[in-house]
């Protein structure tokens, strides 16, 4: 699995509010039976309430998703799918969320 891929949440309970979830996980760690994620929310839900700093807004095919940083979790990969989208085109500022949320820079 590669890193900065976002795959659909099949959870039927939050896929609604969460309906991408965001590999964020290093590629080193593939052999791992979990990865971390950070759910992404569609802007129009979550956009008014969000930290840019933390919460980056990520546009896909013409729609715009909040990665809400402050909700990164564990999951075990067999629940992740096909690979949707990949964000790597957003690195810098997943990267910088992830800095701010541990180190407040």
């Amino acid at each position: 699995m590669a890193q900065f891929i976002a795959y659909r949440n099949s959870n039927n309970r939050t896929k609604k509010l969460y309906p991408l979830l965001l590999d964020i996980q290093s590629n080193l760690l593939d052999e791992l039976r979990t990865t971390i994620v950070i759910p992404m929310s569609p802007s129009s839900i979550s956009g008014a309430s969000a930290i840019t700093k933390l919460c980056p807004q990520i546009d896909i095919d013409g729609k715009s998703y909040i990665a809400m940083t402050q909700q990164l979790a564990g999951v075990d990969r067999s629940i992740l799918g096909k690979e949707t989208y990949d964000l790597s085109a957003y690195r810098s500022e997943i990267i910088a969320a992830l800095d701010f949320i541990i180190s407040g820079i």
